[in-house]
């Protein structure tokens, strides 16, 4: 191997054969030579022959032995991360170039947080379908961790959500402001107080969402900056869960207040009025920096922005 002026070995110079890495992909993650012939539909001795062709330029061995096994090295483990890094770029990038050829088309990936995804979004994304046809935009609405799971595993481009993560590189744009309030029967006997102590509050019957849910996470930090712990008699799985068991008296909870509107109307719920709340918080439109929009995903994102400015209260 070549040393610098400093007496260092540089870097081997590698060929990189997309074919070969393509065939190391396959036997990786089939995790046999055998089975990636067979989906190839490429003799096994040839793909056994390209394997060992790039372990011979890169110098390294991609795969070794366990029994009638084979596992990838240390070495292997590190170009898979590569590659399947690079073949998304690469697919992304032919998608880019697909858009340029065929106009602004195609289809977006959105993911939002549970309260957002059904009382706000929506709204927006009707909007923007009804500007841009040609752009199917499927919306997967989950909670929290959900979200940044589709977001972390590339299965959506954009998302919205209260609170994005600093730590794993994302682009972040404002989307809507939202309100976090505590509600009750129209019959609680806390209905007409003023000035509700948290304490107080963390005495009560107290329904929440899951573990995993952005307004658990707010409710949870509220008490605990208060020094208060928040044991919720019973869990559920959606807002519109929560609204129907306080509306029934089975206690008290924290919800949007983009979400009751209805019931507010209607008389079903009524607001608390608690010191500490309501809880203020930003949704933000988030997608990975280090991926590439489709141009589809940007015109949506783009018009997500102009909407939460022209909407926000």
């Amino acid at each position: 191997m070549p040393e610098s002026a400093f007496g260092r070995e540089e870097p081997r110079a590698v060929r990189w054969n997309l074919h070969r890495l393509r065939l190391f992909l396959a036997v990786a993650r089939l995790g046999s030579y055998t089975a990636a012939a067979r989906e190839l539909s490429i003799a096994q001795p040839a793909i056994s022959h390209q394997v060992k062709s790039l372990e011979a330029e890169l110098g390294a061995r991609l795969f070794g032995r366990r029994g009638r096994h084979i596992e990838l090295t240390a070495a292997g483990r590190t170009l898979l991360e590569t590659c399947t890094d690079v073949f998304h770029r690469l697919d992304e990038g032919a998608r880019a170039l697909a858009e340029l050829n065929a106009g602004t088309r195609g289809i977006v990936e959105i993911a939002a947080d549970t309260t957002s995804g059904i009382y706000v979004v929506p709204a927006a994304l009707g909007l923007f379908h009804r500007s841009n046809p040609g752009i199917d935009v499927r919306l997967h609405v989950e909670n929290r961790s959900g979200v940044l799971r589709r977001i972390t595993e590339r299965t959506c481009e954009l998302a919205v959500m209260a609170d994005p993560p600093g730590t794993i590189g994302l682009d972040v744009a404002r989307f809507s402001r939202d309100r976090l309030v505590a509600i009750a029967a129209p019959d609680h006997p806390l209905r007409s107080e003023r000035s509700i102590r948290l304490a107080t509050l963390a005495e009560e019957r107290f329904l929440s969402r899951e573990v995993g849910s952005g307004t658990r996470a707010a409710s949870d930090r509220l008490f605990a900056r208060a020094g208060l712990r928040l044991d919720p008699a019973m869990e559920l799985g959606s807002t519109g869960a929560i609204k129907q068991a306080v509306s029934a008296g089975l206690g008290i909870s924290i919800v949007s207040r983009w979400a009751i509107d209805l019931e507010l109307q209607v008389g079903r719920l009524v607001v608390l009025d608690v010191i500490g709340l309501p809880i203020e918080r930003q949704w933000s439109i988030v997608n990975l920096s280090a991926r590439r929009l489709s141009a589809a995903a940007a015109a949506c994102r783009d018009f997500l922005e102009a909407h939460a400015e022209a909407a926000a209260p």
